[in-house]
């Protein structure tokens, strides 16, 4: 076989096999698997093409697994799905099944006329030539890579190729023009000339396929370990534009009597890779990629002293949710997590200043919470400047306020904070039912309490609260 399988993989795979040639199907390894083997990238799934019924060749390949695994089907595609446990780790690996076939395309629909067909049918119908790689399963010519349209060669020389005229693959399915620059992103590989030129021409195309599929490659994209690649191609295409034009408003720069401003599309592509180094977490991401959304709706230039933005981290706070929505990203705690980074990401610079108070701080660590240590991430990724005295500055006024923070949190465990008499007991005391008078007492109790007017303990907080109760007239 040309391609180094595990004795894991050559178990699975010789079973595979084996159930084929029982079943008198012609079946090959395609796709994603050879490519990944082929440049030593981890994989954890499988693709199988078979000449012939992929769902019955998916039961055949179950029963040969100790417990069974469920087959998952999709009668009108002709695809079938398992989840096995390797023999010996017990680690899950997917295998997809689907008989070769042959896809033609209407152009207002993505959703392809499907009929059986062979091999060479089904690799002409792959997205790109390092996808369409094929292995033989079968007993004459077991491990030989069925190649048609070069894709080692691209392998190679690290280029995204279309099997058929970039224009055909394209219009058939828009999608693809986003997973050419998933690929790219994800491999460090280039798109060829005459395919990022179709890209951009057939961009428009895009609006046929739905919000999910679209945002499901754009969260690949913002996974890979340098995502501005993905959104720079997504960018000069003219993609971004029509899926996230929010984000295509951070682009250019401005000069007004010799004051100009960054390019805020540029740094935030920065942001974001310098997130990455930091963190998988794709929500840290999201936030590097929001954290400036609202420059463009607060950019004001001032007489004198040039572009100010601001209020931008309180206005993009409230755009958040929207985006969210618009993106069909989950309305959930994650979005909640994003929007509190957007809101807080220039607090950290605030408190880089001398003689700043315990108040300042508890109020910081209250407000970051649980995710203060992914709001300094920010921060510090948020240093773009090309003048490295001043990054080294910032980076050590960080330092610092990391130092602050973890001493009085030490001293105050604000994070975890709980206040001495919650809103339930504040309701009982004064014999009130949920109203603003209730908000107004919990409120002004934590604000004194984080301002060091008042001792974090019970009895002082029962007092501040009888005085507060007068002084709003509900005692």
């Amino acid at each position: 076989m040309d391609i180094e399988l595990n004795e894991q993989e050559q178990l699975v795979i010789a079973r595979i096999a084996a159930a084929a040639q029982e079943l008198k199907l012609e079946s090959y390894l395609v796709g994603g698997f050879v490519r990944d083997k082929l440049l030593g990238r981890p994989t954890k799934d499988a693709d199988i093409v078979c000449v012939g019924d992929g769902i019955e060749l998916a039961n055949a390949v179950a029963a040969r697994f100790q417990p069974v695994p469920r087959v998952s089907f999709f009668k009108n595609f002709g695809t079938a799905h398992i989840n096995i446990l390797l023999p010996h780790t017990r680690e899950p690996f997917d295998i997809e099944f689907v008989g070769a076939r042959k896809e033609s395309y209407r152009r207002d629909s993505r959703k392809p006329q499907v009929e059986p067909g062979t091999l060479a049918d089904d690799q002409k119908r792959r997205d790109f030539t390092i996808n369409a790689l094929a292995i033989s399963l079968n007993k004459a010519d077991y491990g030989k890579l069925v190649d048609p349209f070069e894709g080692i060669k691209d392998l190679e020389q690290k280029t995204i190729v279309t099997p058929l005229e970039p224009e055909q693959t394209f219009s058939d399915d828009p999608l693809r023009m986003m997973r050419a620059i998933r690929f790219a992103t994800q491999l460090n590989f280039n798109i060829a000339s005459e395919t990022l030129l179709a890209i951009s021409e057939q961009a428009d195309r895009i609006k046929i396929i739905s919000q999910e599929r679209i945002t499901d490659e754009l969260n690949k994209i913002i996974k890979a370990a340098r995502p501005s690649i993905g959104f720079d191609l997504l960018y000069k295409t003219g993609l971004l534009k029509l899926i996230f034009p929010k984000m295509v408003a951070l682009a250019g720069a401005e000069i007004v009597d010799g004051h100009g401003h960054k390019d805020n599309f540029y740094h935030t592509l920065q942001v974001l890779d310098n997130v990455a180094k930091q963190s998988d977490d794709l929500w840290l991401r999201w936030a590097a990629i929001l954290h400036d959304i609202a420059k463009p709706a607060t950019k004001r230039f001032e007489e004198g002293h040039g572009w100010t933005f601001h209020g931008h981290e309180v206005v993009g706070g409230r755009m958040v949710p929207k985006i969210f929505n618009e993106l069909k990203l989950p309305a959930n705690e994650k979005m909640r997590f994003v929007k509190k980074l957007v809101e807080l990401h220039l607090r950290p610079i605030s408190l880089t200043k001398e003689d700043i108070t315990d108040s300042a701080i508890r109020r910081l660590l209250f407000d970051a919470g649980e995710d203060f240590d992914a709001l300094m991430i920010l921060c510090e990724a948020d240093i773009t400047s090309k003048n490295r005295q001043k990054v080294r500055r910032y980076i050590e006024n960080f330092k610092l306020v990391r130092e602050r923070c973890k001493e009085v949190e030490e001293k105050d465990q604000i994070r975890t904070w709980q206040p001495p008499v919650d809103g339930s007991e504040i309701m009982q005391i004064f014999k009130l039912s949920p109203s603003r008078p209730v908000g107004i007492l919990k409120d002004s109790l934590k604000d004194a309490i984080l301002d060091g007017i008042v001792e974090n303990n019970r009895e002082a907080a029962l007092e501040f609260l009888k005085n507060k109760a007068k002084e709003i007239g509900v005692a």
